[in-house]
């Protein structure tokens, strides 16, 4: 029978999945899913829960919480050398759960537990990002979608200035004081070798199709092509950024003469001016950046 783990970030979602867990711990057992569980207690933890658990043996893993913990779990299972072994399976509890959009996984819960009992899976590509951390190169993987400039600074305002307000109030000051604050950056870009050096406003790296928030920022992404759908946001005026916005919610943005899409395997990016990233909601550190795709790497269950 199958054995599975599940970790749980009690505070994904503003604080609602601690709330959820007693239905959610119910609702598993009434259905006959085997498992045991560990609640997060700090940021990171998740991936040494992760690590924990293929240690003990589990051949699945489950993330309870949003994309943040995703990524934590995954990283954990990246961590223990066996990727590839162990399937991952989501309740998704988070504020975003921008991931099972794509991927095709429900958002209620009642729906996404029973999920977890079927034989269903899909091999889905990863994304690598090495980068500066205090002056050190760091790596980290993500599932969903990496992004520098704009997008990671309404990430650095909304987690360090609005965070204890949770859910969208806090996305929305975010968004707000980055508006408000942001200057474009020069930055030089390659992707698959072809180099451009232009002012942008952002450049995000994406696996799956939405972000942000449900934003639909890569409309044609898909997680096993092997490739990154590459968003490159030019030279924007405040107000046309304000106004391009609420496009990218509807995908309509691409038509924006100063928007443009490409695919690629790797790209690189350095710039002159302080960068910082963003990956799957989560801030990292800051340029200069190599992301590559790491093809057909995890198994999760749909």
């Amino acid at each position: 029978m199958l054995r599975a783990r599940l970790i749980v970030n009690p505070v994904a979602g503003a604080g609602r999945t601690r709330k959820k867990w007693p239905q959610i711990r119910d609702l598993l057992k009434s259905i006959g899913l085997n498992f045991e569980h560990d609640f997060t207690e700090a940021p990171r933890h998740a991936v040494e829960l992760a690590k924990s658990a293929v240690q003990k043996g589990y051949e699945t893993v489950v993330s309870v919480g949003g994309d943040g913990t995703i990524n934590e779990v995954v990283n954990g299972l990246h961590d223990s050398g066996t990727l590839q072994d162990v399937s991952l399976g989501i309740i998704s509890t988070g504020t975003g759960s921008d991931y099972i959009r794509t991927i095709g996984i429900p958002r209620r819960y009642e729906d996404a537990c029973k999920r977890l009992l079927e034989p269903n899976k899909v091999l889905v590509d990863l994304g690598v990002v090495e980068y500066k951390d205090n002056g050190q190169m760091a790596e980290r993987l993500f599932v969903n979608f990496a992004g520098l400039g704009f997008d990671a600074e309404v990430v650095r305002a909304t987690t360090l200035k609005y965070k204890a307000l949770g859910g969208l109030p806090a996305y929305l000051l975010g968004l707000l004081t980055t508006l408000l604050c942001y200057r474009n950056r020069e930055i030089t870009l390659k992707v698959d070798g072809e180099v451009v050096s232009k002012k942008v406003c952002a450049t995000v790296m994406s696996n799956g199709k939405y972000g942000g928030g449900s934003m639909f920022v890569a409309p044609d992404a898909d997680l096993t092509d092997g490739y990154f759908d590459v968003l490159t946001i030019g030279d924007l005026s405040k107000p046309d950024l304000l106004w391009s916005l609420p496009r990218i919610y509807k995908g309509t943005h691409l038509t924006h003469p100063k928007v443009t899409m490409q695919r690629g395997r790797e790209v690189e990016i350095e710039s002159s001016q302080t960068l910082l990233i963003q990956a799957d909601g989560e801030l990292l550190g800051e340029a200069p950046a190599r992301f590559r795709v790491i093809p057909a790497a995890l198994n999760v269950l749909v």
